[in-house]
């Protein structure tokens, strides 16, 4: 049998493993979840995580003669990348029961600095361009469907905003029509989402019914 023959056998029993879960939870769902998990992460800890995170970020500037080539090798030293290199040091004593508390140090380093930026990139990319898009005149000469899309984007935005609006009981003929309204927008926006990873994963499985049927026993 040659390599490809191997590999497509492989692939096809792995597939079926998992199938094997449309029946009820057994051993050979569990071998497939359980290599798959074991697969990504040693994939993800060897390629990924060292080859391009921590040898290029770190090592590579810590030692750039062990660990760097070319033109790289012959700068010196970055010895401030110590500091974060000791705090991901310290994120391994989670491993450990009686000295876990000292990866919190890293834990909360991170979440302050990753929070902070993500306010900034959020408002940047996110908030600001969803604002300024919303700012539209609700009638455009000559051009009903564009006035009506305008409309449907006003009310909408406007709609939504009063149900999040969570200071005011929803009643009355202003809070309680408009967030009515508002949690329509919402399921037909979550709907619409919804299809659409549905969509994504008939793809998914279209792929491997035509790997099956295609690769493994040449019927198609």
């Amino acid at each position: 049998m040659t390599t490809l023959t191997i590999s497509v056998w492989v692939g096809a029993l792995i597939t079926l493993c998992c199938f094997s879960f449309l029946i009820k939870d057994n051993p050979f769902y569990r071998f497939a979840e359980h290599l798959f998990v074991g697969v990504s992460a040693g994939y993800y800890f060897s390629m990924i995580s060292f080859h391009q995170v921590l040898k290029p970020n770190l090592l590579s500037k810590l030692f750039p003669t062990m660990f760097a080539s070319g033109a790289a090798a012959q700068t010196p030293a970055d010895w401030s990348l110590i500091i974060p290199g000791i705090l991901g040091i310290m994120m391994m004593f989670r491993l450990s029961a009686n000295y876990s508390w000292v990866s919190r140090f890293t834990v909360s380093f991170v979440m302050g600095v990753s929070t902070g930026l993500a306010i900034v990139y959020s408002t940047q990319q996110y908030l600001i361009p969803q604002v300024a898009k919303a700012i539209r005149p609700l009638a455009v000469a000559g051009d009903y469907f564009q006035s009506f899309s305008n409309l449907v984007l006003v009310v909408g935005s406007v709609a939504c905003l009063f149900y999040f609006f969570f200071s005011t009981e929803h009643r009355g003929p202003v809070y309680g029509n408009l967030a009515r309204v508002g949690i329509w927008y919402l399921m037909l926006s979550f709907g619409a989402a919804f299809g659409a990873t549905v969509m994504g994963r008939i793809s998914l499985l279209i792929g491997r019914f035509q790997f099956l049927l295609s690769d493994w026993l040449h019927i198609i």
